[in-house]
């Protein structure tokens, strides 16, 4: 089983087509944001994160850390804006065996400790919009 979903996570890498450059990326980067599909607006760690997240995380969780897709998708986390210590501490936990899980725990053994930080930085830092109850709804759940 575990080999099936490493060959999946390998094969959704192959098929994944960069993100394009959206139109407003000038206009988010004047508001304190940058974009994040020019590689050139990354640090290091954040590029090395980006690229870390395609090859084995964005499967299930998504380069936006949003986990609309793969196997179990309704209990699969989101991790954009979780807290990077909190990142770290989970991926070394399931590296460790301290927390067992068929696929973290294969997929944090894969990674570095440095590796570690370069995906928890990118999770960390993508930016969320929060909106007002009152205001604005999302659709209904189905």
């Amino acid at each position: 089983m575990k080999e099936y979903f490493f060959i999946f996570s390998i094969f959704l890498f192959l098929i994944f087509q960069p993100v394009s450059v959206n139109a407003d990326t000038k206009k988010q980067a004047e508001k304190g944001s940058v974009g994040a599909s020019v590689s050139a607006n990354l640090t290091e760690q954040l590029r090395k994160g980006k690229e870390k997240v395609q090859v084995l995380c964005s499967a299930c969780h998504g380069l936006d850390g949003v986990a609309a897709s793969g196997g179990n998708s309704v209990i699969v986390p989101n991790l954009t804006a979780q807290h990077k210590d909190y990142l770290i501490a989970k991926l070394k936990d399931y590296k460790s065996g301290k927390i067992n899980h068929p696929q973290m725990t294969l997929i944090a053994q894969m990674l570095t400790d440095e590796e570690i930080e370069y995906v928890s930085e990118w999770y960390s830092r993508i930016k969320i919009q929060i909106f007002d109850p009152n205001l604005v709804l999302s659709k209904p759940s189905e």
